[in-house]
């Protein structure tokens, strides 16, 4: 299966939760699209940590100066 970006990944999500929530859906078919929901959440959870770890912050240290930190290790200090 090709790589699928966020938002498309998103979109088929919304479209998914739509169609559960609408109940004209069979049994089979609502399983269906549950799982491929829940494929569809972890990719999105999964790229989502994937960019979170690439975001770094630029925070003022003691000293007075600028440095980069990683965001998780920003949030632990404060």
């Amino acid at each position: 299966m090709a790589e699928i970006k966020f938002e498309e990944a998103l979109k088929k999500l919304e479209k998914i939760v739509e169609d559960l929530e609408n109940g004209d859906l069979s049994l089979d078919e609502a399983l269906k699209k549950y799982q491929e929901g829940i494929e569809l959440s972890r990719t999105c959870s999964s790229k989502l940590d994937s960019a979170k770890k690439k975001i770094d912050v630029l925070v003022k240290n003691k000293k007075g100066e600028f440095e980069f930190k990683p965001l998780d290790s920003v949030k632990t200090e404060e």
